[in-house]
């Protein structure tokens, strides 16, 4: 990407990965409902709860299922969540254009906070993570983390020494999830029965999830190409399109491959 990156071309650069989010989104919509091993790729959800067990005389853990998450469809929501994020922002190009020239932008972590949430939501399912409580959990913990990279910009908007303490904040709560999940991945008594496309599922969204974080440092050491900030906000747009797109056709390939 060149460094010399112009919020006009930023704002024609939105447009077009909001079209691919939504051509890609559509695809996954069309595929979940008309190709019957993706229709049927659904993972339960369970409440656990307390109740009094009068042979036991004690209370004792009752599960209950609360349904089935219809895996497909939610994988093509992410992608029309970023669309709907990116057009929105060509819709208000006059208030991105403003908040860029101060080293915020609001909507990107807004949608962050929704896409990325339901990404790791649906990578802790593939993992076993089937407690409503903890998914819950989860969404919300991963949705804090992307909240605080708002707030990391906020405090450091037109200053020119760094608070880091959002930044410190954020990875605490972006921990939360990812250890969750690594404690059903590891948990396992036989990883040979987990399918493939699970474990490169969490690998790739681990090394993306680890870059995001990376150009945001970059951005406030500002070095190389990122001393521009409209550079790393380009990075974040084409992190946000790969990202999503090798989570989104890995599902895709790895459902439909022979049981």
């Amino acid at each position: 990407m060149d460094g010399k990156v112009s919020t006009n071309s930023l704002v024609r650069f939105n447009f077009i990965m909001g079209f691919l989010h939504f051509l890609q989104g559509a695809a996954m919509l069309v595929f979940a409902l008309t190709i019957d091993k993706i229709t049927a790729f659904k993972l339960p959800v369970w409440s656990y709860y307390l109740k009094f067990d009068p042979v036991q005389m004690r209370l004792v853990t009752s599960p209950e299922k609360i349904g089935d998450v219809p895996f497909g469809a939610l994988v093509s929501v992410f992608l029309f969540l970023s669309a709907i994020a990116h057009f929105i922002i060509v819709a208000k190009k006059k208030s991105y254009a403003a908040n860029l020239e101060k080293g915020i932008n609001p909507y990107r972590w807004y949608e962050y906070a929704l896409s990325s949430s339901l990404m790791i939501f649906l990578i802790a399912l593939l993992f076993g993570v089937y407690d409503v409580g903890a998914l819950i959990a989860i969404f919300l913990l991963n949705a804090s983390m992307n909240l605080f990279g708002l707030l990391m910009e906020r405090m450091n908007e037109k200053k020119d020494k760094v608070n880091w303490e959002s930044f410190i904040f954020g990875c605490i709560a972006g921990i939360g999830p990812w250890i969750v999940i690594l404690l059903h991945a590891l948990g396992n008594a036989d990883p040979s029965e987990v399918p493939w496309f699970v474990y490169a599922i969490l690998g790739s969204y681990f090394v993306f999830f680890n870059l995001f974080p990376i150009n945001m440092i970059l951005q406030y050491k500002k070095l190389g190409k990122w001393s521009n900030y409209l550079y790393g906000e380009k990075a974040y747009i084409v992190l946000s399109l790969v990202a999503k797109s090798v989570l989104a056709w890995l599902v895709f390939f790895g459902v439909m491959q022979p049981t």
